[in-house]
């Protein structure tokens, strides 16, 4: 299996708001950054987008080390997930958003790491200030 670093965010201006997300992919010299926005969103869901994103355009089953300032996401993808299966979803947030995760994941090895947001980590920063952008360009 490849390799893979995902590293990724998502913003939200206003919650719900206007959001945006970014993804940046990185397999050995190779990096490819995704982003994109939508409006009336909140900050976990495209937090949880920038996700979905990258692994819609893997072609391959990866073994990917994912890098986020969420911990909606890193929880929810290394401790809460097998829970959430186990009840159906039932009380969840953004359970579509999930389900979506859980058929794009289904052929990868995947490992969430929390990263501090706002502090000097090169790729959070740098997706930080993509996912605002995405967010800022949306009008109303």
């Amino acid at each position: 299996m490849k390799k893979i670093s995902l590293y990724c965010d998502g913003s939200s201006l206003g919650n719900p708001g206007n959001g945006g997300w970014c993804a940046i992919l990185r397999y050995e010299q190779h990096e490819r950054v995704i982003s994109g926005g939508e409006k009336n969103v909140t900050n976990n869901q495209m937090e949880l987008k920038a996700v979905i994103e990258a692994l819609k355009i893997l072609k391959e089953p990866c073994d990917i080390t994912l890098y986020s300032d969420s911990q909606y996401v890193c929880n929810g993808i290394n401790a809460w997930l097998q829970n959430w299966i186990q009840k159906n979803f039932k009380n969840v947030k953004n359970p579509h958003l999930w389900q979506d995760y859980l058929k794009l994941a289904q052929s990868h090895q995947i490992k969430a790491h929390w990263v501090k947001g706002h502090a000097g980590h090169a790729e959070n920063e740098r997706c930080d200030t993509i996912a605002r952008l995405e967010a800022s360009k949306l009008k109303g």
